[in-house]
């Protein structure tokens, strides 16, 4: 049996866990001061009560008094226990719980290469200042001289020097007693495959380190001294830097601004660094990869408003562009975007220099908010004053509102739109609803059982009793009616009706389209079989709608944002919703019955199957369910039937 878990991979699992990251995950929450707050997801109630603490890394509800950490929070509110909470909280940072003792033969050597990476990298940085200081970084030092940097910003940033030698690095991290193989899994090293042979990444170049929101180095970017190539370099993925995910001098703009309210995202380090050195301490950079759904995310769990600053050339407009696209989805109410562009051939390190630290804050001031863009962007190349102009730029706001959630800021748009048009702003919603883009029909490929089981052909549909389908009163007309097409079918031959899905996924469906409905499912959910096409993502949403009280299906989607899950329901609520709002909750109730129905039938084999991959989520199974699959292991040994 392993041993207990040890108190040293908590604290660092905690010190690695971001709790307003875990709690956002399964709960509405927005920033309110230096804190987020939400409704308390343990009590009811109308008002929000609930806190979390980024600085504290402490959740704490003043109508219930619940209260704890990332690990309590797990544990209360998805109900599992402490070594279940652990080992989820762990799976997220990507990491290998290790116990203590136990029959475990790897865990001393999991142990030592992990204590290995967690200090791995903050030698490293130590090591590029210390040689910053020293007579090697003399070149260094009148760089940062002639960008005009201070001893007080080069501190702040830890800003250091990696020599011109091939192995200056290894040899100080190999003296630390840390392995070669650890240097080259955290990027610091290059391993020729060919050869053998392992030598620095980072040589003759200014280095700035890349830090984590607790402010511990996770990577590095490096500027080249010389003509070499390339200019900046970043390091590679690892396992504790992902740069679709960091952002750089996003925690020294925090250390600087304790009530941070607006970001300014800019290109590169030194444009970060030449900022703060003019008092500008709100900056932050990309590394070297366009903005991601993940970034805007970061950010706004921060602050409500966020200015991309851009090049005036055609690739500073093109990377605009980009840029609104992936902020649309994670534009809800409250949030706000603006665009600043530069003068052509300047950017922020120069600009500030310039023209000073007033002048430029008044550019981001007046910078250019999404609405305009948008607008701006859509009219680009059309000739307003033409019928013709005007309509491809009705069609392409439209195009980017479908992105966009519901809410104020999108009703707005909407009237605006009809403002600049002459057209009535209820066309546009009917456009809207009627022009959602259509969902491919998946090909069945070799271990994709899950789509090829969910997609029914036409033929499979029509000869199906219409019962069978749940189809409830006023839904359909029986064959023996007036032998009139049902409205079931003619969806269905439509390319967009629910009978082509799943019954997991058609409940789905209905509960995007009417999450009150969730109040009316059974408590339990074993009629839901995550065996079953789309099971276990049903099952998910049933539980987030009834713990979350979630009556939006723009939140609902938000929480699976960038998941495949979030695709898929993505999917889901963009496929038309066939089915009459008056029948709605007692089509639920026939699909219910009918599953229902269908795991009663379920032979040995079949029933196994569903509970052994039930039972591979920790806790997922109750008492009865495990006595159930101890039943039917010693069946289907004995060869015996239900």
């Amino acid at each position: 049996m392993a041993g207990q878990i040890s108190q040293r991979f908590i604290d660092d699992l905690l010190a690695r866990t971001d709790i307003v990251d875990v709690v956002s995950e399964r709960v509405q929450l927005k920033k309110s001061g230096r804190n987020h707050s939400g409704l308390c997801p343990f009590h009811q109630e109308n008002s929000p009560s609930f806190t979390v603490s980024h600085d504290k890394q402490f959740y704490h509800c003043f109508g219930c008094g619940a209260h704890g950490n990332a690990l309590r929070f797990l544990m209360e509110y998805d109900n599992l226990r402490f070594p279940e909470a652990v080992e989820q909280l762990a799976g997220r940072a990507g990491m290998q719980v290790e116990r203590e003792g136990g029959d475990d033969p790897g865990a001393a050597k999991r142990q030592q290469k992990r204590e290995e990476g967690v200090n791995l990298l903050e030698l490293a940085s130590r090591f590029f200042r210390e040689r910053l200081a020293l007579g090697q970084g003399k070149t260094a030092r009148a760089y940062l001289e002639r960008r005009g940097l201070s001893q007080e910003v080069i501190r702040d940033f830890g800003i250091g020097y990696a020599e011109d030698e091939w192995e200056a690095l290894k040899r100080y991290l190999s003296a630390q007693g840390i392995s070669e193989a650890v240097q080259v899994e955290y990027g610091l090293l290059v391993h020729r495959e060919e050869t053998g042979r392992t030598y620095d990444r980072f040589r003759d170049r200014v280095m700035f380190p890349i830090r984590d929101w607790k402010g511990r180095t996770i990577a590095f970017g490096g500027r080249v001294l010389g003509d070499a190539k390339p200019k900046y370099l970043n390091s590679p993925e690892t396992p504790v830097f992902h740069k679709g995910r960091e952002l750089y001098g996003l925690f020294e703009a925090r250390q600087a601004n304790r009530q941070l309210s607006r970001v300014l995202v800019v290109e590169g380090y030194m444009d970060v660094v030449a900022l703060a050195q003019f008092g500008i301490r709100n900056a932050c950079a990309t590394l070297g990869t366009a903005l991601t759904a993940d970034h805007l995310q970061r950010l706004f769990r921060l602050v409500d408003e966020v200015v991309f600053c851009f090049d005036g050339d055609n690739a500073g407009r093109q990377a605009a562009r980009r840029s609104l696209t992936t902020a649309l989805p994670s534009m809800i109410d409250g949030r706000q975007v603006r665009f600043l562009f530069l003068p052509e051939g300047e950017d922020p390190d120069t600009l500030v220099r310039q023209e000073g630290r007033e002048a430029f804050e008044n550019r981001v001031t007046c910078a250019s908010p999404l609405s305009e863009f948008l607008f701006e962007q859509a009219a680009e190349g059309h000739d307003l004053k033409q019928v013709e102009g005007r309509e491809r730029f009705v069609s392409a706001v439209l195009e980017a509102l479908k992105q966009l959630p519901d809410g104020v800021l999108k009703s707005l748009l909407l009237k605006e739109l009809s403002s600049r048009s002459g057209i009535e702003t209820s066309q546009f919603s009917d456009w809207l609803a009627t022009h959602a883009p259509p969902v491919p029909r998946p090909t069945a490929e070799a271990g994709d059982d899950g789509f090829e089981a969910m997609m029914a052909t036409s033929g499979e549909v029509e000869s199906a009793p219409m019962a069978e389908y749940g189809a409830g009163p006023g839904y359909g007309e029986s064959r023996a009616g007036t032998g009139g097409p049902r409205r079931g079918l003619a969806a269905a031959r439509s390319g967009t009706a629910t009978l082509s899905l799943s019954w997991p996924a058609r409940i789905v469906q209905l509960l995007l389209h009417e999450p009150g409905l969730a109040e009316t499912l059974p408590e339990r959910l074993d009629w839901c079989s995550e065996a079953e096409p789309d099971g276990r993502l049903c099952r998910e949403v049933v539980k987030l709608l009834r713990a979350g009280r979630y009556r939006s299906p723009q939140v609902l989607l938000a929480h699976f944002h960038g998941t495949p899950e979030g695709e898929r329901l993505d999917q889901l609520a963009r496929r038309e919703m066939a089915i009459p709002r008056e029948v709605r909750a007692s089509e639920l109730a026939n699909w219910v019955r009918h599953l229902e129905r269908q795991s009663e039938r379920l032979t040995p084999a079949q029933e196994y199957q569903q509970l052994l991959a039930k039972s591979r989520q920790p806790g997922a199974l109750s008492a009865e369910e495990k006595q159930r699959l101890r039943e039917l292991i010693g069946m289907l040994a004995a060869g015996g039937s239900a």
